[in-house]
């Protein structure tokens, strides 16, 4: 069956591959930060208080994060191709409900729906792609992929702040229908069907997994305005928790779990995992801040604002696919380390020079360096996430990896936002000020713990000649090693 199943006929080739699954990871990753800049206009028309706004960013990454390994394994078992498309379709239908929102609480609603569609099909790209490249070539398709979708994250907002000010708050979600109406036959046509190696459903972890990921996170939300010692936030927060450790007790007992926690037993896999998580925690929160900082405290409007942290949204284009490269030649671990430190030093400068009338040049050097680290990060990412696990077990690691990145972001935006409003608020711009420096310097020590984290990735590079035989012949084959004294 694995000649069938995970050897895959190019229909198309690495180039129709890589822009399929390019322009489809670029909406799933726009959408969660697209809305930073358009909250303040959102709130104006449809109401809401903070943790209505953190609604509108946490429905949609807590419900990518839930179901994505559900979605990679659903991939497997059922086809790749077949459920990307059906995750697009969703995640297409998802985004023109969002724009044509009646109110704050619809508006939520079509969010987590979007975030349904996003799970389904964003692990599945990484799949795809792999299948559709050679090994060899896969380190500088990595880098395209991954500053494609840095891009998206990163520039969201400052797509979503010229949309909001030149045309209206619901072209971000409209902005999707077109792409998704385009990828959609180009999917079909140009993509090859595969299949995971025995794959099942894991009911029991997902359901696991989606209620303590709700709990934790509806207790983040809601704490600083219900309290943290009221009923709901404490049971949230408790149950919550203890849903996540029956999930992990269930990892690594049950004979075919969503998330199988031998995984976490190579150090390049735990590593590379735990600073994901780490860097979207700290990165999401502080975007989500920021941007209305640069609106409500600075007075930029939704486009200048955008404009204005394009140094740090540019970069992923410009220094990513030369990561990628980087990566194939010197190792990945140095790559994502380095980047990890500067963006937490970006973080950390910003929360010094942030200022009821901060200056823009006091503002660039830190937005310089944020961008340049997170360049560095994402590509050499991706290629070790996929190349620190047997060919068979790339769809689980893939969607292991999405579900942490995005379980972070989730957690980012709340943390950070309980941290802001525990030491500030929108009372005025001086109170903005003096919620945000916490927070920031919250994220730049949760970015420098992922890069101490990416330190404990085996040093070397990695050796091809496994992952390229197992691809040839479509055999589950050994797990590609690194060349390593250290692992």
């Amino acid at each position: 069956m694995s000649q069938q199943t995970e050897a895959t006929a190019r229909r198309g080739g690495a180039g129709w591959a890589l822009l399929i699954t390019s322009v489809a990871g670029f909406m799933a990753a726009l959408d969660n930060l697209v809305v930073t800049t358009a909250l303040p206009s959102i709130r104006k028309d449809l109401g809401g208080a903070l943790d209505d706004l953190e609604w509108t960013v946490s429905a949609y990454t807590l419900t990518f994060a839930v179901l994505l390994m559900f979605g990679a394994a659903l991939g497997d078992r059922f086809g790749r191709r077949r459920l990307f498309m059906v995750g697009l379709t969703v995640f297409t239908g998802a985004s023109a409900a969002a724009a044509m929102a009646p109110g704050i609480d619809s508006l939520i609603a079509a969010r987590a729906v979007q975030g349904v569609g996003a799970a389904i099909m964003m692990p599945l790209t990484l799949t795809l792609l792999t299948a559709a490249v050679p090994a060899a070539k896969r380190g500088m398709v990595y880098g395209i992929w991954g500053a494609v979708n840095g891009l998206a994250v990163a520039s969201g907002p400052l797509i979503g702040g010229s949309l909001t000010e030149h045309v209206s708050w619901h072209w971000i979600f409209w902005l999707n229908v077109p792409l998704g109406l385009a990828v959609l036959p180009l999917a079909r046509l140009r993509l090859s069907e595969s299949f995971g190696a025995g794959a099942r459903l894991d009911l029991p972890g997902t359901l696991l997994a989606s209620g303590g990921l709700f709990g934790i996170v509806y207790g983040l939300v809601r704490g600083p305005a219900d309290g943290w010692t009221s009923g709901f936030v404490l049971t949230g927060l408790i149950v919550g928790g203890a849903l996540i450790v029956g999930f992990v007790v269930h990892g690594s007992r049950a004979e075919n779990p969503m998330l199988p926690m031998r995984l976490f037993r190579s150090r390049a896999f735990a590593g590379i995992n735990a600073a994901s998580l780490l860097m979207f925690l700290g990165m999401f929160g502080s975007i989500f801040l920021l941007s209305q900082y640069m609106q409500g405290v600075l007075g930029y409007s939704p486009t200048e604002a955008g404009l204005r942290m394009l140094p740090w949204t540019g970069m992923p284009m410009l220094v990513a696919p030369i990561a990628g490269i980087l990566s194939d030649r010197i190792g990945g671990r140095p790559v994502v380390a380095a980047g990890l430190f500067l963006q937490a030093l970006g973080l950390g400068y910003m929360a010094v020079v942030a200022t009821t009338d901060a200056s823009y040049g006091a503002q660039l050097p830190a937005l310089i360096i944020s961008g340049v680290g997170m360049a560095l990060y994402f590509a050499p990412a991706a290629n070790l996430v996929m190349s620190s696990v047997q060919p068979q077990e790339q769809g689980i690691a893939s969607g292991a990896n999405n579900a942490l990145r995005e379980v972070g972001g989730a957690l980012g935006v709340a943390i950070m936002s309980s941290i802001f409003a525990a030491q500030g608020g929108y009372e005025s711009g001086q109170a903005f000020v003096d919620g945000l420096r916490p927070a920031l310097v919250t994220g730049s020590a949760v970015v420098a713990v992922a890069g101490i984290a990416a330190l404990v990735i085996p040093a070397g590079r990695r050796i091809a000649g496994n992952a390229a035989d197992a691809d040839k012949s479509g055999s589950a084959g050994p797990a590609p090693v690194l060349e390593s004294a250290g692992r």
